[in-house]
């Protein structure tokens, strides 16, 4: 066991208006292993993140890198120490080459400071041999798929010969076998000894990559260890700083009369044939692998893209959806998976946020109240526990999981008839993944008609009462609640399953 660490952080503060970030925080980071960083969305895993990449500068405390005290002022401080970051969302440039991306900021020079093309080429062809990439360095970035992008940024990571890389979220747009190869990816960074930062919701990946664990609740420490010390309720317990007995709390609620009827749906290059009865008071589950058609369908019915056949009835009445505004005006929601882009207006307030797909209900004669605003934000804020530290403040300053609740609360304000959720727990930490769960279950137990869309076998089989199995662009299997294993919805989303009307 490595007793050195190659990284320490002692005694981290960091504060802004109206928040503690973090406050006394301690942690570090081994060579040749990787550490998890663990907790909900606010508990301050970011702002460690942009303390050690050299974003933010600490209030208080002490960064030490192999020993030595670092004082970043900014990004480039943070490379030339050894540390580099991969984050989530790909901060890079699509129609620049892949070794242009991967040596930018840090291009090779020949004298004279005119960029050496050759060299740059050439050591880039090295690092993606080094990740085993299946791509040539002067490929336009563009051109590749997001796995590979996530290739090209570990190639640049290690460009600057870091001692110490950050994995944010690294796995949450990667298939199953692109995860494996990431994985493999890591073993060999931990085989060189560099020193592995990786933060992710999803315990399987915990369990199966990391050594060690630190955690966070409400930006202080809460404890840390060895992997294989703990027990995933353990950890559960110190990020909320409860148990969490049941994860999906499914409620027993008599299932209503037909809302939503469709009938063969269908659309040339992304599904066909989809046909299914939602009922009013009832969660109806879509499970598919990446490119079922799921989302594609979901899209039609709210008007986002359009169907070439197919009949959709409301309440016994056919309804032709042109446009996003016809979907709301029949009373049909849609919180798509990607909420930063999709979703909300990240520089806009909770309040403007909000009240965004309902602002005739708040307007008189032209004129936009902002106490109307007001009052049914603090209503849905309210009841959906969004954690700010005001009604104005900003999105992009709100957790994940926060910014998941507006855009819940955002198509509340219709008074939809049915709710559309598409991956409605994607990226957020097992706190708030709890919270949308009980209230989705809520909304039911009101009469809402619910659909969900998940990729997550756990969440569709607790929450849902009929599963939908999509493989294709077909609906190829309808399991009831009582039905449903995990080995026969897989079985189905992978081609096992045979065409079944809903």
């Amino acid at each position: 066991m490595v007793d050195e660490p190659i990284l320490r952080l002692d005694h981290v503060t960091k504060q802004f208006p109206g928040v503690r970030a973090l406050h006394d925080v301690h942690m570090a980071l081994y060579p040749g292993q990787v550490t998890a960083l663990l907790g909900e969305n606010g508990a301050g895993k970011s702002t460690i993140v942009k303390i050690l990449t050299g974003i933010y500068r600490p209030d208080a405390g002490a960064i030490h890198i192999g020993g030595k005290l670092q004082s970043f002022s900014s990004p480039r401080d943070a490379w030339r120490s050894g540390v580099s970051a991969i984050h989530q969302e790909t901060v890079m440039f699509d129609d620049l080459t892949v070794a242009e991306n991967i040596f930018m900021g840090h291009m090779p020079l020949r004298s004279g400071k005119r960029i050496d093309w050759q060299l740059m080429n050439a050591r880039a062809a090295e690092l993606l041999k080094s990740v085993d990439a299946d791509f040539g360095s002067e490929v336009l970035l563009k051109r590749l798929g997001v796995a590979q992008k996530h290739l090209v940024e570990i190639a640049r990571a290690l460009s600057h010969d870091s001692r110490i890389v950050i994995m944010d979220e690294p796995t949450s747009a990667l298939s199953a076998r692109e995860i494996s190869d990431l994985f493999l990816i890591i073993a060999q960074l931990k085989a060189e000894g560099r020193a592995i930062l990786f933060i992710s919701h999803k315990f399987d990946e915990i369990f199966r990559v990391a050594d060690r664990w630190v955690c966070l609740r409400d930006g202080e420490h809460v404890g840390e260890g060895l992997i294989k010390d703990v027990e995933p309720r353990g950890l559960v317990k110190l990020m909320v700083g409860r148990p969490i007995d049941q994860v999906f709390p499914k409620k027993k609620i008599e299932i209503g009369e037909p809302v939503l009827e469709v009938v063969g749906l269908s659309n040339p290059t992304e599904f066909a044939d989809v046909s299914f009865t939602l009922h009013k008071g009832e969660i109806l589950g879509f499970y598919g692998l990446v490119g079922a058609g799921r989302s594609e369908t979901m899209q039609a019915l709210f008007g986002v893209s359009k169907a070439t056949a197919g009949v959709v009835k409301l309440n016994g009445k056919t309804l032709a959806i042109s446009s996003t505004a016809d979907a709301i005006v029949s009373g049909i929601a849609y919180v798509p998976e990607d909420r930063q882009v999709q979703g909300t207006v990240l520089p806009f307030g909770i309040r403007e946020n909000t009240t965004l797909a309902s602002l005739h209900q708040h307007t008189d004669k032209g004129i936009l109240s902002r106490v109307s605003e007001q009052k049914i934000t603090r209503k849905l804020g309210g009841r959906l526990s969004v954690k700010a530290a005001h009604w104005e403040q900003r999105l992009n300053e709100l957790s994940g999981g926060n910014q998941q609740k507006v855009v819940i609360a955002k198509w509340l304000a219709t008074s939809p008839k049915i709710l559309i959720l598409d991956e409605p727990t994607k990226g957020i930490d097992v706190g708030s993944k709890a919270a949308v769960h009980e209230f989705m279950g809520e909304l039911a137990s009101e009469g809402l008609a619910v659909i969900l869309i998940s990729s997550e076998l756990p969440e569709i089989m607790g929450m849902a009462d009929r599963i939908m199995v999509m493989h294709e662009g077909r609906i190829v299997k309808n399991f009831t609640r009582a039905e449903a294993t995990a080995e026969a919805i897989v079985t189905a989303a992978t081609g096992g399953g045979h065409h079944a009307a809903a």
